[in-house]
């Protein structure tokens, strides 16, 4: 669970993914969220639409549809 705002690029790094491809999944959901740094009850919205993300697998890329 998340516990302080990240950056963009940290969620994506946690997915695997890079933050441009982070922005795609969000606009695909049709998640929009505020500018700067991303808060915990945004986080917990990504967590939740795509799963939390695996810890060892970190550095995998990984498709929305694989996270769901």
């Amino acid at each position: 669970m998340a516990k302080r705002a990240k950056s963009r690029l940290e969620i994506a790094a946690e997915y695997g993914i890079s933050a441009r491809t982070l922005s795609r999944w969000l606009k695909n959901k049709k998640i929009q969220i505020s500018n700067g740094l991303v808060t915990v009850k945004e986080q917990e919205l990504i967590y939740k639409v795509f799963g939390e993300p695996d810890k060892n697998n970190q550095n995998d890329s990984k498709s929305p549809s694989e996270l769901n």
